[in-house]
C-alpha cells in the first residue's frame, strides 16, 4: 500500500478499534452503578437495564452481517487485487456519526430487537464484553483491508450499501446513541431522589 491509501485504511482501522475499545468501557460502567437506577422505569422508554439488553439484541443481529461480510471480503481479496481497490479508498467512517446521537432521524426499530426483560443483569454484561472483544478478532482478521472489498445494505437511516468496517463502526454508533438515552434515564432518576 502506498500513500493516502495506507493512511485512509489506517486511519478507518485506528477510529474503530478506539471507537471498540472506549464503547466498551463506557457500557462496563453502567454495570457499577446502583441496581437501582439500572431498573429504574421511566416516564417514557426503557429503563438503563433494558436499553443495555437491546444493544446486545442488536449486535446479535449486527452480527450475522459482519460475519458473512468478513468471510465474504476475505475470500474477495483473494480473488481481487486489494492493492488497487484500496488505492481507490477514503475515509468514510464520519457518514455514520448521526447514529451515535439519540433522537437524530426516526429509527423503527423491528419487534424481535425489543428488551424481554428475561436476560439477568451479569448476562447482559457477559454478552455485551463478549460481542465487543468479537468486533476486535474481526477487525484483527481485516487489517489489510480487505473489509472494503464486500458491502451489505443498511436501511437505517437510508445509509445504502455498508463496507466491514462502517458496519463494525456502525455497531459502536449505535451503542453510544442508547448510552445518551441511558444518561437521559440515569438524570430523571437522580431528579426524583431529590425530591423525595
Amino acid at each position: 500500500m502506498k500513500g493516502e491509501a495506507a493512511l485512509s485504511i489506517n486511519r478507518t482501522i485506528e477510529v474503530i478499534n478506539h471507537e471498540l475499545l472506549s464503547t466498551k468501557s463506557e457500557l462496563s460502567a453502567w454495570f457499577n452503578k446502583d441496581i437501582s437506577s439500572l431498573k429504574y422505569a421511566p416516564i417514557r422508554g426503557w429503563s438503563i437495564e433494558q436499553i443495555l439488553e437491546h444493544i446486545t439484541i442488536t449486535n446479535h443481529f449486527l452480527f450475522i452481517l459482519i460475519r458473512k461480510a468478513k468471510i465474504k471480503a476475505l475470500h474477495a481479496a483473494l480473488k481481487e487485487d486489494l492493492l488497487s481497490e484500496l488505492s481507490r479508498y477514503e475515509y468514510n467512517l464520519d457518514q455514520l456519526d448521526d447514529i451515535a446521537v439519540h433522537g437524530s432521524f426516526s429509527w423503527i426499530r423491528p419487534d424481535h430487537m425489543e428488551p424481554t426483560g428475561n436476560v439477568t443483569h451479569d448476562e447482559i454484561r457477559r454478552k455485551l464484553e463478549e460481542q465487543f472483544d468479537e468486533c476486535s478478532r474481526i477487525l484483527n482478521e481485516i487489517r489489510q483491508g480487505e473489509g472494503i472489498l464486500y458491502k451489505t445494505m443498511m436501511s437505517v437511516n437510508n445509509l445504502g450499501k455498508m463496507d466491514v468496517y462502517q458496519y463494525i463502526y456502525f455497531l459502536c454508533q449505535h451503542a453510544k446513541r442508547h448510552i445518551q438515552q441511558m444518561l437521559k434515564v440515569e438524570a430523571e432518576f437522580m431528579s426524583l431522589k431529590e425530591t423525595e
